[in-house]
Formats: structure tokens, C-alpha cells, sequence
């Protein structure tokens, strides 16, 4: 289910990025005016929705824990809140492949540090070098470290590790696994600047697919995990023992024993596979090691686990099942740090029924298993699982036994024991984080549970996104997990797009004027690659492929939903009346042309490829090729039409070696007229227009003013504000955008990895402005050395209900938050705003509303005295 992670990155970039991302152009003729907004933003809700590789806990302090995502960034965990937050949000477009982390770094003596090795592809599909972020607050800010090489977050071999790590003697000290041969480097300035170790023997020579020219399989996956022996410094004093593992089935771990300065092969060390972890037990002076004959994340078919004894040298084969009955590698291997002979390994590429833990207490002496057979296909399950969180993640799967729904999981590369807490574990799996707080039930005989612990996490790959008229306020196109009907953005959805369920959806469209009819197209091995819905996108139903489709491509629905053009991968374009059951070719237009629908009349079809821009007015018969010039002469280009005016097209895209920029036709595509002053863009969308304007907003990822953003325009493009900023880049966003129609300033943006995020301005309605009579409470419920927790109950005392409330305070010692639940919120200096989410802001008179928040402070803590509800202030209780 997650064999398809690099084409969901590779079809989400291909539309602009595998061709580079632009340089900085020249200055073009002077644009508009810019204004800005100030945005409130978030994620809908989908909760994971892509591969966990890396969960790392910091060793001196509890409940510090990072995650990392192979193109989704990183995120921090928030105990108060059992969430995560992202940290990366503020990687910008052309800096899009650091949102790719291949390693993280947690600072044991000083835990307000951290590193994260950035950088998503080591081929040319990322144009850019790998860079080494570090941070003093723990990701809430960063500096950065460019690297002459590059980095591949995304790339095979990505969930060994880690490949970053600090000293737990000396903090300023670091060392970096390199891949491409790029061999070992070292930092002793705290990763302000790092050089290569060049005594280091071994730069790595496993490669997946030698032959593969994409340069993506064949690369050497280099240096993969760095492991120091704490016990062999102390304070201050660098460790005399580190352990590195390679990327060379036959010298796979090499070890230095005066901190760096030369290294040795280990002696009597098994030959045959990759060791994809090395984690010591310096109390008991063990060296685990998982083995895997392949990379992975997706591939193993045989593995073993070793340990190796620091002081004598001996190796022992500690795993827990003979080689002739694996059919998996092992990976995910972590130590309880509370009971360091407590060993737990996972079988990260058993695909089938299931993925497996393996958990022992004596060091390796004896195993058992998360679940065995008692009867096959009967299994019987130490644990219990409860997605009700996420209850998608049974992928309304029905299977057969051995299989369950839902898995245990799949490519479970990351698994890491809480170092101050036994009973809690996290592991990573290609869709979520999974975790229990009982896990010492394992040991006692009873069941542990097992959830979902994912929440802040979000990490999809969006490809299209469509906000219809009525009905759902949000449909998605997503990579991997195919896309969701969202009626409410802060929830999670029951249960991904169904019957068929598409690994890849590749884009989506609705009926104007009949916005229940909805059509979607993606990739499936075997099956349809189209399938419709009568319900608004709630229950669908598959449509029949013309012959010779290989895949989703685009489509697009008549503004009556009577009829659908479709232009598929593996044919040409094609159209049909009704829902499907037989297509005939369409004329006039070349294969491979993005398609979409005029938004009134439901027989005017539009196209564009390589320059050209064609129209149909026959319900797609037939395509005329426009007379109309100065195109974008590449296919990077995303075009739409204005709903409720006829003819009215808005086309972007380019590239920096040509046209470039964003285009307004009023003729139905007979002629183009270029905006000036926009520079580039890369996607256009459409809202409900603002209260004094009589045109929809346009919104659009683009580059204005030479500055790369989110904009918004409600007067035709003559004048432009940014509504993002440079905290909220997401790296590259040049899929889809759409504003909402029911909701002015409401607006969302699809990115390539982070999920789909949402915005609002102080405008909108469940955005701010509650008026009427108020009462707050604000309440410090814990305080630490440099950081509390706040609760706050805002009461509504007036006689009239808010449809939504905006609640202002300036905290008088300069306290910054770092966190805030169950509402949006802003801070400018000292100065608050916290807005109602979506689902709590109609408060009726005589009811409350509460939400909670972590901060850091420094000095004093003294609690605001003075909060306001829009212009009007509240008593203090």
C-alpha cells in the first residue's frame, strides 16, 4: 500500500519541479502594489497519510521526541496535548527539497537543541545541495548549514539510520552519514560547519538498482547510522567510541576508538546483509544491530539480528526466528533505556498479513511476538488495536485471515521505547504514527492497545482540490492514500474516496450547477482509473476505461455533470455522456493535454499541451486549436474557469527559461492577456468574492513583486496582497489552490508532503469578530524552568450568540507561545489573537468556550490583565 511513496512525490513535482526549480529572474516591468493579511492557518484534518521513517527521543529529558517525514518536514511532540507540531513550515520554494529530512538529532546535554539533515533527492529531481538545519529552541527557529552534496530524504535507503548524531559527552561535537559517496563528515562547532573525516575508510557501494539511469535506485545509500559509546567519555570530554554502519554488505560496521581519528572494520562481523540500526546498551556494554539483505523501505526478504558484546568482541546471533523462515529484513530496533536487556526489533518489510514486532527481556536470549498463528490463517494478537481516531486507516479493507484490518502496519523503520517511560512506545509506519501506553502489558500476558498517534502530523501529497458550491466544503486529490470528502476540515474523515480506492488520485472535478455529480481519476495496478459519484463525493461508483489507459491524468465534468472528458496517461483524450460506460475518442486535441470544463455552458471544454490552448464547444467531440500566442511552451501550467461567466479562463505556469507568469482570457481562450507584474505562478484558483467586490477572489502560488507567496486578489489581479508568510512557505505548493465560495478569504493550498493546509483571514466568519458582553478566566495550570501551560475560558455574558469570536491579550512579560489547542491564533510581539476554530464558534449567551496553550517565558510570568472580544473588553474572573 505504500510501494508507491517516490511516484506520489515524483507525479506531485513533475508538473514544474523534475525540470528545476527557477532561479531568481530578472526584474520584469513594475507590478502591483502589494498589501498583506494577516492568515490564520491550518491543516484539514486527515492525521498522517505518509511514511514515518525516523522517531527520535531525547535521552535527557522526558517527553521530548522529533519525527521525521520523507518529504513532509519534521515535527516536535507536544505532551500537554498528545499532538505533534511541524517545524519545517517555513522551507520556501525554492529551497522545496529541504522539506525532506533523512535524519534527526536530539542534543542530550543541552535538549533546547536539535538537527534535522534536509534535503529530499540525491538525482536531479532536486536541483539543490543538502543543507544541516540546527536550532537553539527546538525547531521553532532555525540557522542552516549548506552542504556541497546532496541529501535524499525521499531516496531508497531512507529509513536506516540515524545518520545525524550528537556526542551525549561532547555536544559540539556531530558527525554525517553521506550518501553518493560522499563518505563520513564531521562538525566540532556544534554543526555550524562540518568536513569530511578523511581517514574513514568506506564510503558505502550498495545501490538498489545499479542500473536504473534515473539515478534515483542507483545510487550508493553511503554512510547510514552513527552510534556513540557514552560510556567511553564523560562531561565535557568527547567519547573515544563511535560505531558507524555502511551501506557494504560485506563491511558493514566500522568502529573508531580515539573519537575519530581512525577507524577499523569490526572483526568477526556477519558479511550478507545491510545493517539498518546500531543501538548500544552502554549499561550492558551491547552493540544491536538489524540486518536486512536490502535497503528498503519497501523491500527485505531475508534479515537477522546481532549483538555484538563492546568488551570481548563477540558476536552473537540474537534473532528471534531461523533465516530460512524469514522472508522480511529487520529495522525498527530500539533498547528500554529503564530496562536496558529489553530489546524490541520489527520486521519492516512484512508486507503480508502483516508487519511483526518482536520484543525480548533478556537481551536477546528469548523473543516473542506481537502475534502468532494458533490455527492457520487464525492469529492470535498480543495487542489491540483502536483507529477511531483515524478510522480510515482500515482502508475499508475487508480481508481474509491471516490479514486483519486494521494492520499493524507496513515499513516500519522507525520503533523507539519512551527512554523514561517502559510502558510507552512510538514506531513509524507508510501511513501514520502508531504508539500504546501500556506496552508492559506485553510482558505480563494481557493485551496492550495500540492507536494512532499522529495527530499535528500531516503528511500528504496533494495533487488536486476542489471546494463545490454546496455540499462538502472540500474534496482532495492525494497521493497514496488516494483523497477524502471533508464536511467538517477540523476532523478527520471516516474513510478515504472507496470503491475503487486509488493508491494515487490524480485529479477530480464536480458539476458546477450540479456540484453533487463528482469525478475522479488516479492509478490502481489493476482495475479502473476513473469512478463517479451521484452524493457530492460520499459514495462512488467505477466507470469503465477506454482502452489502452494506463493511468489517472485529467478530468473534467460538464458544468451539468451530464458529460466528462478525460485525458488519461497510456491514451488520448476521450469523452462520454452519462457516467462512462463507453467513451469515444476526442479530435482535434493531442494525448496527454490538461483538460478542464467551462463553468456554464456544459458543452465548452477546454485543453492545453505544449503551448497551446484548444476548445471544444461540442461537449468534447472536437478540439479547435486558439489562435492565441505567448503561452507557456512547456506543459507546467494549470488552468481553470471563472464559475457563473462564460468564457472567463485564468491559465498559470511557465518556466524560468520562458513564458512564465499567469494569464486572463474573457473570449473562451480566442486570445490571452498576461498579467504584468506577476512574474511567475503556478497555480489559480477561485473564492467567494469580498463584501464590497463584485468578481470572485483570485487566489494563486505564484511569485509577485519578487517575492514567492500565497496572494490573493479581489479586483481582477490589478492589485495583489500576500495572505502567507515567511513561517508558512510548506516548501513547494504549486499543485492546486481554491478558495472556498461559500466563505470569503477562506482559501486552500495544496503542498507536496504537508497535507492540505487551509487559511483564514481575521474576516471570515468562524475567523473572529465575536461581539456582545464577555468574562475570561486564564489559568497557568503547570510552569517549568523556561516554559507553563495556560487554560483559558472565554464566557459568553451577553444576551446574543457569537458566530464567531476573536479575543485579544497582551502578555506582560513577554511571553511567546509555542503551542495553542482548540482555537487559531496569532502573536505579533506580545500581542495575542485567538479565533474560534471551525467547529466552536457559535457560542450562545450564558455558555463558554475554553482552549489551552504551552509557552515559554523568561524572568517573570506575570498573567494579562486586560483581554478584549474584538473592541470590546472582558471582566477578569
Amino acid at each position: 500500500m505504500r510501494r508507491t511513496r517516490i511516484l506520489t512525490a515524483v507525479l506531485a513535482l513533475a508538473a514544474g519541479l523534475l525540470a528545476g526549480t527557477p532561479p531568481a529572474l530578472a526584474a520584469g516591468p513594475p507590478g502591483p502594489a502589494l498589501a498583506a493579511d494577516t492568515y490564520t492557518w491550518k491543516n484539514a484534518r486527515i492525521d498522517g497519510g505518509g511514511f514515518v521513517p525516523g522517531i527520535v527521543f531525547n535521552r535527557s529529558e522526558k517527553n521530548l521526541a522529533y519525527a521525521r517525514t520523507d518529504i513532509g518536514g519534521a515535527y516536535r511532540w507536544v505532551e500537554a496535548s498528545k499532538t505533534w507540531t511541524p517545524l519545517l513550515d517555513s522551507v520556501g520554494w525554492n529551497d522545496w527539497g529541504h522539506t525532506g529530512v533523512v535524519s534527526l538529532a536530539s542534543d542530550s546535554v543541552n535538549p533546547d537543541r536539535v538537527y534535522a539533515a534536509v534535503g529530499t533527492y540525491t538525482n536531479s529531481w532536486d536541483p539543490g545541495n543538502g543543507a544541516v538545519l540546527r536550532s537553539a529552541d527546538r525547531g521553532a527557529s532555525w540557522q542552516k548549514a549548506d552542504l556541497p552534496f546532496k541529501l535524499g530524504g525521499n531516496m531508497p535507503g531512507r529509513g536506516m539510520g540515524e545518520r545525524l548524531a550528537v556526542d551525549p559527552n561532547r555536544n559540539s561535537v556531530l558527525y554525517l552519514g553521506a550518501p553518493s559517496g560522499k563518505g563520513l563528515w564531521r562538525s566540532t562547532d556544534s554543526g555550524v560547519s562540518w568536513s569530511q573525516v578523511t581517514s574513514f575508510p568506506n564510503v558505502g557501494n550498495y545501490a538498489q538498482d545499479p542500473t536504473d539511469t534515473s539515478g534515483y535506485a542507483s545510487d550508493n545509500q553511503g554512510i547510514v547510522w552513527v552510534t556513540f559509546d557514552e560510556s567511553t567519555g564523560s562531561a565535557g570530554n568527547a567519547s573515544r567510541t563511535v560505531y558507524v554502519g555502511v551501506a557494504d554488505k560485506d563491511n558493514a560496521v566500522y568502529r573508531s576508538t580515539d573519537g575519530g581519528s581512525t577507524w577499523s572494520r569490526l572483526a568477526g562481523q556477519p558479511t550478507g546483509y545491510l545493517a539498518h540500526k546500531g543501538v548500544l546498551d552502554a549499561t550492558n556494554g551491547y552493540l544491536y544491530l538489524a540486518y536486512s539483505d536490502k535497503g528498503g523501505p519497501y523491500d527485505g526478504g531475508k534479515g537477522r539480528l546481532w549483538r555484538y558484546a563492546t568488551a570481548t568482541g563477540t558476536w552473537t546471533d540474537i534473532s528471534p526466528v531461523a533465516e530460512a523462515d524469514t522472508y522480511y529484513g529487520f529495522s525498527g530496533l530500539t533498547v528500554d533505556r529503564q530496562h536496558p536487556g529489553t530489546v524490541m526489533a520489527t520486521a519492516y518489510s512484512s508486507w503480508w498479513p502483516d508487519t511483526q514486532l518482536f520484543r525480548t527481556t533478556d537481551s536477546g536470549g528469548t523473543w516473542t511476538k506481537a502475534w502468532d498463528y494458533t490455527s492457520y490463517p487464525n492469529r492470535s494478537n498480543r495487542y489491540t488495536m483502536d483507529v477511531s481516531s483515524a478510522p480510515w486507516l482500515t482502508f475499508g479493507a475487508n480481508p481474509s485471515p491471516p490479514e486483519q484490518s486494521p494492520k499493524l502496519g507496513w515499513m516500519t523503520e522507525a520503533l523507539e521505547i519512551d527512554p523514561f517511560n517502559s510502558a510507552r512506545m512510538m514506531y513509524g509506519t507508510g501511513a501514520t504514527v502508531f504508539g500504546t501506553e501500556n506496552l508492559t502489558n506485553w510482558d505480563s500476558g494481557s493485551q496492550f492497545t495500540i492507536k494512532p498517534m499522529v495527530r499535528g502530523l500531516e503528511e500528504t501529497a496533494v495533487n488536486d482540490l476542489a471546494s463545490p458550491p454546496s455540499g462538502a466544503p472540500l474534496l482532495s486529490a492525494l497521493g497514496d492514500i488516494g483523497g477524502f470528502r471533508h464536511t467538517d476540515v477540523t476532523q478527520v474523515p471516516p474513510m478515504m474516496f472507496t470503491s475503487p480506492n486509488f493508491t494515487t488520485t490524480t485529479s477530480l472535478d464536480f458539476g458546477e450547477t450540479s456540484p453533487d455529480t463528482v469525478v475522479r481519476v488516479g492509478n490502481l495496478d489493476a482495475g479502473p482509473h476513473i469512478a463517479f459519484s451521484t452524493d457530492n463525493g460520499a459514495n462512488w461508483f467505477a466507470g469503465t476505461d477506454p482502452s489502452g489507459v494506463s493511468g489517472g491524468g485529467t478530468v473534467a465534468a460538464a458544468a451539468d455533470g451530464s458529460r466528462f472528458v478525460w485525458s488519461p496517461a497510456g491514451t488520448g483524450v476521450q469523452y462520454t455522456t452519462g457516467f462512462g460506460s463507453s467513451w469515444s475518442a476526442s479530435s482535434g486535441i493531442p494525448a496527454g493535454a490538461v483538460v478542464e470544463s467551462d463553468r456554464v455552458d456544459p458543452r465548452t471544454f477546454y485543453g492545453f499541451k505544449s503551448g497551446t490552448f484548444y476548445v471544444s464547444s461540442d461537449g468534447g467531440a472536437t478540439f479547435t486549436a486558439s489562435a492565441a500566442g505567448g503561452l507557456p511552451s512547456g506543459d507546467s501550467v494549470r488552468f481553470k474557469a471563472l464559475p457563473g461567466t462564460k468564457g472567463d479562463v485564468w491559465l498559470a505556469g511557465g518556466a524560468s527559461d520562458g513564458a512564465y507568469g499567469l494569464w486572463h482570457s474573457t473570449d473562451g481562450g480566442a486570445s490571452f492577456a498576461k498579467l504584468s507584474g506577476v512574474t511567475e505562478a503556478d497555480t489559480v484558483g477561485f473564492g467567494k468574492a469580498a463584501p464590497d467586490a463584485s468578481y470572485q477572489t483570485l487566489y494563486t502560488s505564484a511569485k509577485i513583486g519578487g517575492v514567492r507567496g500565497i496572494f490573493r486578489s479581489t479586483d481582477k489581479g490589478t492589485s495583489w496582497t500576500r495572505i502567507n508568510d515567511d513561517a508558512h512557505q510548506w516548501g513547494w505548493t504549486g499543485a492546486a489552490i481554491t478558495g472556498d465560495p461559500r466563505v470569503y478569504g477562506r482559501v486552500y493550498v495544496s503542498t507536496n508532503g504537508r497535507g492540505i493546509v487551509y487559511g483564514e483571514t481575521a474576516g471570515t466568519p468562524d475567523g473572529g469578530g465575536g461581539t456582545g458582553a464577555c468574562s475570561v478566566s486564564y489559568d497557568i495550570t503547570s510552569q517549568w524552568a523556561g516554559g507553563f501551560q495556560g487554560d483559558v475560558k472565554l464566557t459568553n455574558t451577553g444576551s446574543s450568540a457569537w458566530s464567531g469570536w476573536s479575543l485579544n491579550w497582551t502578555f506582560p512579560n513577554g511571553q511567546t507561545i509555542s503551542q495553542l489547542w482548540n482555537a487559531g491564533h496569532t502573536q505579533s510581539g506580545a500581542t495575542v489573537t485567538a479565533r474560534n476554530a471551525g467547529w466552536n464558534g457559535n457560542v450562545a449567551p450564558a455558555s463558554s468556550v475554553s482552549f489551552g496553550f504551552t509557552a515559554n517565558w523568561s524572568g517573570s510570568n506575570s498573567e494579562p490583565t486586560v483581554f478584549k472580544l474584538g473592541d470590546q473588553s472582558c471582566a477578569v474572573s
